[in-house]
């Protein structure tokens, strides 16, 4: 199939494709006399495993690493290990995200407590003390 019926198929456009082969993670691909790419049926199914890697956090380079040259190429043990490997970064990023949704929901907290009567930089200075900064006084 020609580019543009893969783009239709996959909703990436033409660039995007060339550009996933380039990266070399579209391979197979054939040119016709006139120079058309010409992509085999399987480059919807790898298209596909690329962009949902992508989304699940995956970069290029490790997309590459695992995806194999046609698809009954897959090595079971290097894709199990990059999986696991993933799910780890993903629970480290979990813990990373929940201790800065903590500090803002305290911060958050700390600005909303503000006394009714208190000026706003009044409050700010408060605010800084509590998190141990020190304000810059003005000169």
């Amino acid at each position: 199939m020609k580019i543009g019926d893969l783009a239709k198929r996959t909703g990436l456009t033409p660039a995007t494709i060339r550009f996933y082969e380039a990266k070399g993670l579209l391979k197979a691909v054939d040119r016709k006399s006139n120079g058309y790419r010409e992509y085999p049926l399987e480059a919807v199914a790898i298209l596909s495993i690329i962009v949902n890697a992508q989304q699940t956090g995956f970069t290029l380079d490790e997309i590459k690493q695992v995806l194999p040259a046609d698809a009954s190429g897959w090595q079971h043990d290097e894709l199990i290990a990059a999986l696991r490997k993933k799910v780890g970064d993903i629970e480290s990023m979990e813990v990373r995200l929940a201790q800065n949704k903590a500090h803002l929901l305290t911060l958050i907290q700390l600005i909303d407590s503000k006394p009714e009567e208190m000026a706003c930089e009044d409050n700010a200075a408060r605010v800084m003390d509590t998190l141990g900064i020190t304000a810059r006084k003005k000169s």
